[in-house]
């Protein structure tokens, strides 16, 4: 059984010297991987890795540090990039007050409108969510027909309480640092039918290759480090997350 990683950025700049060799890797290990959009240019580039290779998927959104991007315009350019078979998502979207490259308001607005368009395109949502957990949980609970991924969880399993059942939990290298006590936690409580598996990569590199490239690959760690947690067998941890991945991108 492949690995599949839910969330990465392989249009970032530090792919460009090896990116065809990246390829060449996770068409060799991997059963897919969703490419996630943070403006238009980069989902625009999602949408061609879609059709260019079978085991990329496009995710195409605008990120809440580029919402100031978000226009009558571009949400027509999204509706169209939508059209594409191998699109599976809206994202990623959501509320970030830790960067704060635009007000609070502004933020919001941009996030609703996202997700009424998720919500008129019958897609799911990939969510980004940092230092504003209260604001994004009421959100979510204004859209009930919008099912989705939270990436890269931030919040404890006592928040996990409140986001609605209908979303998945993305986990990444995160689980693997030596002061992730939260995360970890997390994992250990919350049911696995719960639980997708991702990198963020370049990002987020996990344990042991911490300040190195993060890559695709490297989800094998997060899936050992949840077989670790919830003593269970690396192949049924990976079974179990691929599935979940399969249900919510729609992925046959």
């Amino acid at each position: 059984m492949k690995f599949i990683d839910t969330h990465c950025h392989l249009d970032d700049e530090k792919f460009n010297d090896d990116r065809e060799e990246l390829f060449k890797r996770i068409e060799e290990n991997m059963e897919f991987v969703a490419n996630i959009g943070f403006d238009m240019t980069s989902s625009e580039t999602s949408v061609e890795y879609s059709k260019k290779y079978p085991f990329v998927y496009a995710v195409i959104g605008f990120h809440p540090t580029s919402i100031s991007e978000y226009s009558d315009e571009a949400e027509q350019k999204l509706i169209e990039l939508a059209k594409n078979e191998k699109v599976v998502a809206i994202g990623e979207i959501g509320l970030d007050y830790y960067w704060m490259e635009d007000e609070k308001e502004v933020q919001i607005e941009g996030f609703k409108r996202q997700m009424r368009l998720a919500e008129k395109l019958n897609l799911p949502v990939v969510i980004h969510s940092r230092d504003a957990m209260a604001d994004t949980l009421e959100i979510l609970k204004e859209f009930p027909n919008v099912k989705g991924i939270f990436h890269c969880y931030p919040g404890s399993i006592e928040s996990a309480m409140n986001v609605p059942k209908n979303y998945y939990f993305g986990v990444g290298g995160v689980l693997t640092f030596k002061n992730s006590k939260k995360t970890v936690d997390f994992v250990n409580k919350i049911d696995i039918s719960r639980i997708v598996i991702e990198t963020d990569s370049p990002y987020l590199t996990p344990t042991p290759f911490r300040g190195k490239r993060n890559e695709p690959l490297f989800v094998r760690y997060v899936v050992e480090k949840i077989a670790e947690i919830k003593n269970l067998p690396v192949e049924e941890v990976l079974r179990i997350t691929n599935e979940n991945a399969k249900k919510i991108y729609g992925i046959v």
